[in-house]
């Protein structure tokens, strides 16, 4: 299986992880999870809470990217395989953008942002060589 298959499934875990994570500091800050309104106690998180929420969302959303990305690679006909490098590279940049949201590195955790996003306009760019 090409790496960039792993590398999706790793970034679809991702988000699940930080939502552990974000439990356990909801429970921290409000001494209960909330599992009847769990959007309202998430809402109400301050400090590292509030940015794991947030890097959470941010996981979601670069979830979809990356796989509207690798799936119009795999429809241009970009052998998969090719794509080993900048998939593990993503991968790294969104591992590194959990941590800096977290640890309230706003600017580093930006320029980790548009790092990620050019790795993703490149494979389109590779995809629109193939497809021609």
């Amino acid at each position: 299986m090409p790496v960039i298959l792993y590398v999706l499934l790793t970034l679809a875990l991702l988000p699940f992880l930080l939502t552990w994570l974000g439990a356990f500091l909801r429970i921290r800050q409000f001494g209960h999870l909330d599992n009847n309104t769990p959007r309202l106690q998430q809402a109400a998180l301050t400090g590292v809470g509030a940015r794991v929420q947030g890097a959470q969302a941010n996981a979601w959303e670069a979830l979809l990217i990356f796989t509207v990305v690798t799936f119009t690679a795999f429809v241009a006909g970009v052998p998969l395989a090719s794509l080993s490098s900048v998939a593990l590279l993503f991968l790294a940049l969104r591992l590194l953008h959990a941590v800096l949201y977290i640890a309230n590195f706003a600017w580093s955790r930006s320029w980790v942002f548009v790092a990620g996003i050019l790795c993703c306009l490149y494979i389109v760019y590779l995809a629109v060589q193939v497809s021609g």
